[in-house]
């Protein structure tokens, strides 16, 4: 399917990823549009297959990022508190705060230095981008990835753009009540989406979707 959904624009790519069935919400579809992939993916940014980004971590496949977005999309209002975990280039924080607008919030959280400067870097290319970090609607962070951020927390809904080795308490606890968890979780060499609910009155449901391959949640490189 992947490969029917390439494009040789933005508009293309998304406009293919809507007809083949990967985005069904229009606002899903807006707020993808409205963010140049090509800001944000130094090569072939308008294909459907992850690209490296360097500092060996790579930018996950347009498809990946659609079904995040219409997974948490019924938590993703205005005003909504969203974390980012693995920002990596920033594409998809900045995808994420369209949705929240307008009075929300996106924190992206990287635990590279170089891919955190990466991403301030990448939101100023675009007149909209230097407007969200601006008003502080995003910022970025270093910090690991597995402790979340607290600081900013609770959140509406989390999402982790790589590959935990476990599932990481914190980062429920850091979701409202109710709230949302999207993560890839590593489970005998193999790994799976994992969507989490933390439901008003506090219970959790963790429901296991589908397979991926996606660069492991660890420690930070030394630098």
């Amino acid at each position: 399917m992947a490969w029917r959904c390439s494009g040789s624009t933005n508009a293309a790519l998304i406009n293919n990823l809507a007809v083949n069935g990967l985005i069904n919400s229009e606002r899903v579809k807006q707020a993808m549009m409205g963010v140049d992939r090509a800001h944000y993916a130094p090569a072939q940014p308008y294909e459907d297959s992850p690209q490296p980004i360097g500092f060996s971590a790579t930018i996950s496949a347009p498809h990946m990022h659609a079904n995040a977005c219409e997974s948490l999309l019924p938590f993703l209002h205005p005003g909504a508190k969203v974390l980012d975990i693995g920002s990596g280039s920033g594409y998809l924080t900045h995808v994420l705060a369209e949705l929240v607008k307008p009075g929300g919030t996106v924190v992206g959280v990287d635990h590279i230095q170089g891919l955190v400067d990466m991403t301030n870097k990448n939101m100023r290319k675009s007149q909209e981008g230097r407007d969200l970090l601006d008003s502080g609607t995003v910022r970025f962070v270093k910090a690991d990835g597995r402790k979340g951020w607290a600081q900013g927390g609770p959140y509406d809904c989390i999402h982790v753009g790589a590959a935990a080795a476990e599932h990481h308490q914190a980062l429920v606890d850091q979701l409202k009540a109710p709230g949302r968890l999207f993560v890839p979780v590593e489970e005998s060499y193999l790994q799976h989406i994992y969507v989490v609910d933390k439901k008003e009155d506090g219970r959790v449901e963790k429901k296991k979707m589908y397979g991926v391959r996606y660069v492991p949640l660890t420690d930070a490189p030394p630098e």
